[in-house]
């Protein structure tokens, strides 16, 4: 960075968290891609905005106890990061998973202040989650987990003040444990949470809607270079979600998907991914990705990482935070990759990130691409709020439109900054200037 102001901001978060590597990941590839900004507007300088974009205005950590099936109590963490209010209620996901920590929910949560804001609804950001493991769990375990940790959560969340969402590890069936303590301990039916299920509140095409939503986004980035997704070869990482419906999407636009991966290796299949077997594995059965192989003739299972070796025109990295690195990018780049789009958390590392853009790759951050996900829960809130309920198509069209104004939203912000078609750029100065702006408006004791 060149810029003395964000190396003097940059400099105090790595002092004040020296063990978190991943928010000062996240941190750092922020700050890096909005010099042009910092520059043309020294009132942001001047209102310490950076400072106070990068320090969460409240971190809540707390004690989740439970009992296992066996009678042993057990102990886990719980953490919401509430990052930054300033254009609406916190808005963010819960994550369940062992991998969980403070450096990576505040990364997330960091993530996502500039993700809702480029979405254009008034949502803030802030994230949450522990590091409870629902795999191997019994529904009782994980119904009794669920239940501790919303008996803490529920002292900080509220529709007007934070409304937590599903991440990983957490699906309808966690959404629908912790909603029923919530409204047991509140005593009230309101949208406290988004993705519910359809008979309480839930709304249409949010299980879609990320993966759809990436592909919305990639579209435009097609369009914009006088291409389409169709006669496209995909190759996406993942099985969650946002992989197989992201699939789902590509492959109605006319792309042919190959791959899909899970922790434990990738599955190619040359004929295109057969989203009936893939859907009833993970589900339905909620097995692992090579079980494919086994009801799939001609497609082929290799263990361990190797995903991004699979030739391809366009790369949906759609798993984990830094599942993708500069060797991967190569190997993409090499097999004539032209466009990747992030379906998950910053999971291409920051040296793929510049290879990407440095080689001619069309790149499009995660922060833009997968908003698609957080764009409908703001929908479901909003439906929540009416007492409505509006049908998938409805819901799918108003997805695809915010999808749409968020490319052109980043695209614009690039080409105004001097960088055309840096999607990393455009996205991070859009949607820090929105936050911006509200602040100022705020105060600084904001």
């Amino acid at each position: 960075m060149n810029n003395a102001y964000l190396n003097r901001v940059f400099e105090k978060v790595k002092q004040r968290d020296p063990n978190e590597k991943e928010f000062i990941q996240a941190v750092q590839e922020v700050l890096e891609s909005i010099e042009p900004v910092i520059e043309q507007r020294p009132d942001f300088e001047k209102a310490g905005i950076v400072e106070r974009m990068v320090e969460p205005e409240r971190i809540i950590t707390f004690r989740v106890s439970w009992v296992d099936d066996q009678g042993n109590v057990q102990v886990n963490r719980g953490f919401r990061v509430q990052f930054n209010s300033a254009i609406g209620p916190y808005k963010g996901g819960l994550r369940l998973h062992p991998s969980v920590t403070l450096s990576v929910i505040k990364f997330l949560g960091f993530e996502q202040c500039f993700k809702n804001a480029l979405t254009g609804l008034p949502i803030g950001g802030g994230k949450g989650g522990s590091d409870f493991d629902p795999k191997g769990k019994s529904n009782n375990e994980i119904m009794r987990f669920c239940q501790s940790f919303m008996i803490e959560l529920q002292r900080h969340i509220g529709q007007f003040t934070d409304v937590p969402a599903g991440d990983i590890g957490v699906g309808a069936r966690e959404i629908g444990f912790m909603y029923g303590q919530y409204k047991r301990l509140q005593n009230e039916f309101t949208g406290i949470l988004t993705g519910k299920g359809l008979s309480y509140g839930g709304s249409l095409a949010r299980t879609e809607a990320t993966g759809y939503g990436l592909c919305y986004f990639v579209d435009e980035m097609l369009k914009h270079k006088g291409e389409s997704f169709n006669g496209k070869t995909v190759v996406v990482s993942g099985s969650g979600n946002v992989a197989i419906y992201a699939t789902e999407k590509a492959t109605q636009l006319g792309a042919k998907v190959v791959t899909l991966s899970d922790s434990n290796g990738y599955i190619y299949d040359p004929n295109g991914i057969n989203l009936e077997v893939a859907k009833d594995i993970k589900e339905v059965k909620r097995g692992r990705i090579k079980e494919y192989v086994e009801r799939v003739p001609g497609s082929v299972y290799t263990e361990g990482r190797g995903v991004w070796s699979v030739k391809c025109d366009i790369a949906l990295p759609c798993a984990t935070q830094n599942e993708l690195n500069e060797d991967d990018a190569k190997s993409l780049i090499a097999n004539g990759c032209k466009y990747v789009a992030e379906g998950a958390n910053m999971p291409s590392t920051p040296e793929a990130a510049d290879l990407f853009k440095s080689m001619g790759v069309f790149f499009g951050p995660g922060k833009a691409a997968n908003a698609g996900g957080v764009a409908t829960s703001a929908l479901e809130m909003c439906q929540n709020s009416m007492r409505l309920a509006w049908t998938f198509e409805e819901v799918d069209a108003k997805l695809k439109g915010i999808m749409q104004n968020i490319f052109k939203s980043a695209i614009e912000a690039a080409s105004e900054y001097g960088s055309a078609d840096d999607l990393v750029l455009g996205a991070n100065a859009a949607g820090m200037q929105r936050i911006a702006e509200a602040m100022l408006c705020h105060g600084v004791a904001y």
